[in-house]
């Protein structure tokens, strides 16, 4: 073996050596940190799948994570949302509404955003039998 092959493979366990002391100080930060999503609500949502850990900071690993995913979900959701009404003919009402500058998230802005992670949901449609289906009986005029 020649000496730049024994330098090649110090180099290498030196960088897992590095590698694991960041993952260990990561592992360590998380103790100290408190996600948005409740350790009990990840606690539950794993059990369900048939997930147990002991181990706080993998659970909390798991809320920082499903936490990065929401966050990239609604804004990917609110780009789709401002090129929807960016879309729209703009006449004098369009105008007007525009100067409100609200911006309306629809299913469909956050269906879309889903897409690009590979989630597919879909919503069913409401059909009625009669335009007073749904209503309370006391206001129905039969």
């Amino acid at each position: 073996m020649n000496q730049s092959q024994s330098q090649g493979g110090q180099q290498t366990s030196e960088g897992r050596h590095e590698d694991d002391t960041a993952l260990a100080d990561f592992l360590a930060s998380l103790m100290d940190y408190t996600p948005t999503i409740p350790d009990e609500l990840v606690e539950h949502y794993l059990g369900k799948s048939g997930f147990q850990c002991p181990d706080v900071r993998l659970i909390r690993l798991v809320a920082v994570a499903t936490q990065k995913f929401i966050a990239d979900v609604a804004t990917d959701a609110l780009q789709h949302c401002k090129a929807r009404q960016s879309a729209i003919v703009k006449d004098k009402r369009d105008k007007q509404q525009k100067q409100d500058k609200r911006l309306i998230l629809t299913m469909d802005d956050l269906s879309k955003s889903l897409r690009e992670y590979g989630v597919n949901v879909k919503h069913q449609e409401y059909f009625a039998d009669s335009p007073s289906a749904g209503l309370d009986p006391a206001s129905r005029e039969e």
